[in-house]
């Protein structure tokens, strides 16, 4: 009989729901535009719409439960969204106890990137290793750890939140109110921040001159092309990812760095640069540790939601 997990991501742009099966093949997969504004109720109620919808239309044999991947702070101990800042109303919400309550599966909750540290070591690039470090790099910048074969989740279950990990004393705002963080230095937005304040120093680049919007993905095209300034601002990106990605291959001692996010879809330009700051930084006996894509793209954390059910339901993937 095949045995199949619901994977949900929630986020505050897109609902996404897929049926998952144990080898971690998306059988089925629906999305919708996170109704953010309307609040929790309309939020759950998205959630078991896309979820009923694939029962519906896939009528699989067995489902093991229900894997919810969602963003930060949450308390997955006591399975409560703690303050989701891009959805509003999710404050001390009991998110486990309300989908619970809507589901006849069991449910679990998992911080995204914690879901996504574990679809890529149950079924993507980490799949066989018992120790990787996920790092997404995106809006924001988020963790997962695995160590010795096993999820770190520490008090609350609020582990690896590596994207606050203080990189310059007394540096630029946070998100979160410090100073300093990766975050800060190293997300999509802090990367485009920097390209606006030096595109608008230089008169030799490209970079925003046809009008359009200053953000990473138009750096990395005018690099392409050619351009000085936008090269210069794509390799010091990679030196920034580089000094984070090599504290925590000091602090955790992975096999493989796994580099996930909206960045990673730039992996070929940046991870040279990654990886020559760790080979010349890096303590001897961790230069060899290598930062590799994540295989699952933008799907890891939906997929890790969907593990998440099997390994709670001691069904282990194969």
């Amino acid at each position: 009989m095949q045995q199949v997990a619901i994977g949900i991501d929630l986020g505050g742009t897109q609902v996404r729901a897929a049926l998952v099966d144990e080898q971690g093949r998306i059988l089925a997969r629906l999305a919708e535009p996170t109704d953010a504004l309307a609040g929790p109720d309309r939020v759950l109620a998205q959630i078991c719409g896309l979820a009923d919808r694939l029962l519906a239309a896939s009528k699989p044999a067995s489902v093991v439960g229900v894997g919810v991947s969602a963003p930060g702070p949450l308390d997955t101990v006591a399975g409560v969204a703690t303050d989701i800042p891009t959805l509003p109303g999710f404050v001390d919400f009991p998110l486990k106890a309300e989908l619970q309550k809507r589901f006849p599966f069991p449910v679990d909750l998992e911080n995204d990137a914690i879901a996504a540290a574990i679809g890529e070591w149950q079924f993507g690039i980490g799949k066989g290793l018992d120790n990787l470090v996920y790092v997404t790099v995106s809006t924001g910048i988020g963790g997962g750890v695995i160590s010795d074969g096993r999820v770190i989740r520490g008090r609350k279950g609020m582990a690896a939140h590596v994207g606050h990990m203080s990189v310059v004393p007394d540096g630029e705002l946070c998100p979160c109110g410090n100073r300093g963080c990766f975050e800060a230095y190293g997300s999509g937005p802090a990367f485009a921040r920097r390209a606006q304040l030096r595109a608008m120093e230089s008169r030799g680049t490209t970079i925003g001159r046809d009008g359009g919007a200053i953000d990473s993905r138009s750096v990395f095209a005018a690099a392409r092309n050619g351009d000085p300034l936008a090269n210069q601002l794509v390799d010091e990106e990679a030196e920034i990812l580089g000094r984070g990605f090599t504290s925590l291959i000091h602090i955790f001692s992975p096999d493989i760095i796994v580099m996930g996010g909206g960045l990673s879809h730039e992996f070929d330009r940046l991870q040279p640069g990654i990886q020559a700051y760790i080979s010349q930084w890096a303590m001897s006996a961790f230069k060899d540790v290598k930062v590799m894509l994540a295989a699952l793209d933008q799907n890891s954390g939906l997929i890790g939601a969907a593990g998440l059910a099997f390994l709670a339901g001691k069904v282990a993937p194969t």
